[in-house]
């Protein structure tokens, strides 16, 4: 398969950001400030992030770079290897702990078995690592504050550049919805305080890695989704909540909560259908353990 790498942006986005695009796989983006040049994920394969890096060229060539991995799934990170060794990368703990994982060895087995693209890929581990809630970049014009985000994975992390109103939101906003971690409630709880977390912040710019938009109203979108996901699951009956095809039952599908983008491919469609059933067996299992998992 393949893909094109591009230089985008959105109407009125400071020129210190840029949008790194690969083709409709995913989206990471670039940041220019007085003191050093950011880039936020590295594409799928070193490949991809070596054809980024040659694009920023006339960006970068003048002051340290420094990458944030915003966390482990293997479209956001798997370009590492194409940066150079004296380049800090930077992510959370829980992101460590997640490359430590026999399943980061397997998954990355598993796609090379399934396109060529692959085989040049190696695993490269951060460099750096924070714990807690934050971590601040301060770059002299611009601030660049890493928000622990977990709920999409529990090492996700956001970036938000104050001076722009801008947030990076990576993966913990999606269009048209999100996907949990895990069936756990404890991890839908934290995606929905992720998201609230985001739409506290006020941002005029909310940049997702998937869906090519930066509209900050779609973090309220999001939050209306798990509002009336939750008030679905409240009004099932007993008899229906171990049932496996609950997805596909009227009132818990998902054209039931949202409506897909005009032209968005099938492939992508199934895509998030499967997001929304984990989602869903996440609500069930939050209303079996008697969770509100909206309210804080």
């Amino acid at each position: 398969m393949a893909i094109d790498v591009e230089l985008s942006s959105y109407p009125g986005l400071d020129e210190r950001i840029v949008v790194v695009r690969a083709g409709d796989e995913v989206d990471c983006v670039f940041v220019r400030t007085e003191r050093f040049n950011v880039l936020v994920d590295t594409l799928a394969t070193p490949s991809l992030c070596a054809r980024a890096m040659e694009l920023l060229a006339d960006r970068i060539h003048d002051r340290p770079l420094v990458v944030i991995n915003s966390h482990m799934d293997w479209d956001h990170f798997w370009g590492n290897l194409a940066i150079d060794i004296h380049v800090p990368i930077i992510a959370h703990d829980k992101a460590i702990e997640r490359l430590r994982d026999p399943s980061a060895q397997q998954t990355l087995a598993e796609k090379r078995s399934q396109e060529s693209r692959f085989r040049d890929v190696e695993i490269v581990m951060p460099t750096a690592s924070f714990s807690g809630e934050s971590m601040t970049l301060h770059g002299g014009d611009l601030t660049l504050e890493l928000l622990h985000t977990p709920g999409h994975t529990p090492d996700h992390v956001a970036v938000w550049i104050p001076e722009l109103q801008v947030c990076l939101a990576v993966d913990a906003v999606e269009h048209p919805i999100p996907e949990v971690w895990s069936r756990s409630p404890d991890d839908l709880r934290n995606l929905c305080l992720s998201l609230r977390k985001i739409r506290d912040l006020l941002p005029r710019y909310v940049i997702l890695a998937h869906g090519q938009t930066a509209d900050p109203s779609i973090v309220e979108r999001n939050i209306a989704y798990f509002e009336n996901l939750r008030d679905a699951v409240a009004r099932l009956p007993e008899s229906l909540l171990a049932q496996d095809a609950l997805n596909e039952q009227p009132g818990c599908r998902i054209e039931d909560f949202v409506t897909f983008p005009v032209g968005m491919p099938e492939e992508t469609r199934a895509f998030y259908r499967n997001c929304h059933k984990s989602n869903l067996d996440a609500a069930v299992a939050a209303r079996l353990a008697g969770m509100d998992f909206i309210e804080p």
